[in-house]
Parts: structure tokens; C-alpha cells; sequence
């Protein structure tokens, strides 16, 4: 079991709420499923994003037959603007470790002559 605080939304403006105090939150992940993900895809409906992650077995290229997705995540739209917001605070945060991370897998592989 972990605990973490939860930081105030990035996104509220401080002059029109009243200010946001750190929620202390104990998370329990032992009973967690652990998945391997290099493929996402993103939908919508007018109360839920959802997020189906799985294994693309041809991720260095050409259109794989079947992607297997493995995990389906559905939330509310509140959630998944916070999630985005952890997640690029996350990414910013590994870029300015490790270097920029390139999306493009054809700027990423290596011509091996």
C-alpha cells in the first residue's frame, strides 16, 4: 500500500475558487492487474472517455492483422483531464531526464547498413 498527496487542479485559477489544500490518499495496488501497453486508443460517449490499451505484436511498423486489447478503462470526463494533466507532468518530467521521447518510430530506428 502506498500514500500519496494529491496535488490542487493545475488547471483552476486561483482567483476564482477559494485555495485547494493537499488530500492525503492511502491507494491500495495489491490486488492490481499489471499490463504491458504499446498501443491505445481513445473514444468518447457524451458522460465517458474510454481507453483500450493492448499489445500491438508490429509496433516498429506496417499495420498489424489484430491488436488484442487487454485492459478497458472508462471514465468520467473529470478524471481524464486529470489524468492528462499527471500525465504530462509525467512525460515533461522524463524528457527532461532521458531526453526527448519521439513518437515517430521512423525517427527512431536506426539504419543498420
Amino acid at each position: 500500500m502506498s500514500s500519496d498527496a494529491l496535488p490542487p487542479d493545475p488547471e483552476a485559477d486561483a482567483g476564482d475558487a477559494p485555495e485547494q489544500k493537499r488530500v492525503n490518499v492511502q491507494f491500495d495496488d495489491s490486488g492490481a492487474a499489471v499490463c504491458y501497453a504499446n498501443f491505445c486508443r481513445v473514444s468518447r460517449s457524451p458522460e465517458e472517455i474510454i481507453l483500450d490499451v493492448g499489445l500491438n505484436p508490429h509496433p516498429g511498423g506496417g499495420v498489424p492483422a489484430k491488436v488484442d486489447v487487454s485492459q478497458r478503462i472508462v471514465m468520467n470526463p473529470f478524471t481524464a483531464k486529470r489524468l492528462l494533466g499527471a500525465l504530462n507532468v509525467a512525460l515533461r518530467q522524463h524528457e527532461q531526464t532521458f531526453g526527448e521521447v519521439q513518437v515517430d518510430v521512423r525517427k527512431r530506428v536506426v539504419n543498420q547498413g
